[in-house]
């Protein structure tokens, strides 16, 4: 038995976590939610992979920022099927 079965989080990677963000979302929402200078200045996945690997707390950030804006997009979504 898996004990990662109800983590959200499971089999996905940061670099798909950022992907979605910034397809999705774009950097400048990036930047406005998680107040980190690698989302405001030049900002680029390769860039940003590299500070979130190496500061836990942003990290953290972004993780928590990324579940948010899956349950509001499912949401949406819901909602639009309903209409």
């Amino acid at each position: 038995m898996s004990t990662q079965k109800n983590n959200p989080l499971h089999g996905v990677t940061l670099e798909q976590i950022m992907l979605y963000l910034v397809e999705n979302h774009g950097w400048e929402y990036l930047a406005t939610a998680v107040n980190i200078n690698c989302f405001k200045s030049n900002p680029s996945v390769k860039s940003s992979l590299t500070f979130l690997r190496k500061t836990p707390w942003a990290r953290d950030k972004v993780e928590s920022l990324y579940l948010y804006l899956l349950r509001q997009d499912k949401k949406d979504i819901k909602a639009i099927i309903k209409s």
